[in-house]
């Protein structure tokens, strides 16, 4: 076996697979498929302050070469992640990453807060915790009209500031490809505190039903994900890289251990695995061994020697 060990924001991973929000829920449900201590970490389904049940109507659309979702962060709320969810994460090896969203601001403050204390106590007793929040700021600002905060980067600043200041734990901004220079919000999160930049999340799309003449999901449009997005992806990745110190943490229509070893290439640290999961129930197994044969045919010994080369 070859040396896939990577580290992001101070955080060793034993591998660079790790498991997108909202693509693998709490790894139970995978857990039953293959052994997920294999990975190198998950980030969880996005958690907000206060439960939520999403969004009503269509909810998924398969589309060419990936999918379409609304699903509206359907999720328990951070209490009941923390006191449920908890229980099987806490025997779980990969790292494991809280993905935190928010509708303003002070729900992404209260919403850090609780989770790190949590972490504080569990590390306390010696029990496994929380390692890293990982901000997603593509969540609507209802204060501002339900623009997403990762539209504008002096919005995004100020939630990045306030969390980074609440937070002990390891922060990583994921970002949302409608920014309005993705570069530029790179920049700012790096210069706010974060330890890592995530990159990135769904496209806007839009699906319509030709015999009804509306839109199939009842928000009118749907983030896109899976292999159409993932030369986009990359491309920004590579951008982003370049331009910023922290680690990234790569994603967009990763389906092959091929895809993984570009974005690693393009200057990511790890990778994440997302609508793949639900094409493939093995992915994060399959993409380990599909890793590990390209590095015995290149003879590489550590992918520290194909980071960041393109």
């Amino acid at each position: 076996m070859k040396n896939l060990a990577c580290e992001v924001a101070g955080i060793r991973f034993q591998n660079p697979i790790v498991m997108a929000s909202g693509t693998f829920g709490f790894g139970k449900e995978y857990a039953k498929m293959y052994d997920i201590n294999k990975l190198g970490g998950i980030s969880c389904k996005g958690l907000t302050l206060h439960p939520r049940k999403g969004n009503g109507g269509a909810r998924l659309m398969e589309t060419s070469g990936g999918m379409l979702n609304s699903i509206g962060l359907e999720n328990p709320g951070i209490d009941a992640f923390l006191r449920e969810e908890m229980k099987f994460w806490e025997t779980i090896e990969p790292v494991k990453i809280a993905n935190l969203g928010g509708s303003n601001i002070e729900e992404y403050v209260l919403g850090a807060m609780k989770i790190t204390q949590d972490a504080e106590e569990r590390r306390k007793q010696n029990r496994r915790a929380v390692d890293m929040i990982e901000l997603n700021i593509s969540c609507p600002n209802v204060k501002e009209g339900g623009v997403a905060f990762g539209i504008k980067t002096e919005v995004a600043r100020e939630v990045v500031r306030e969390v980074r200041q609440m937070t002990s734990l390891p922060l990583a901004v994921k970002l949302s490809p409608n920014a309005e220079n993705i570069v530029h919000m790179a920049v700012m999160c790096e210069e706010e505190g974060a330890e890592a930049i995530s990159l990135v999340n769904t496209f806007t799309g839009m699906k319509i039903d030709i015999y009804q003449r509306t839109s199939v999901f009842k928000n009118m449009y749907a983030g896109l994900s899976g292999p159409a997005i993932k030369p986009i992806a990359l491309r920004m990745v590579h951008e982003v890289a370049k331009q910023v110190e922290v680690p990234v943490m790569g994603m967009g229509g990763i389906a092959s251990a091929s895809d993984v070893i570009e974005f690693i290439m393009a200057g990511a640290s790890v990778v994440q695995i997302g609508t793949y999961n639900f094409m493939n129930l093995r992915a994060g197994e399959e993409l380990l061994a599909g890793i590990n044969s390209y590095m015995e045919l290149e003879n590489i010994q550590s992918l520290d020697e194909i980071r960041g080369i393109i």
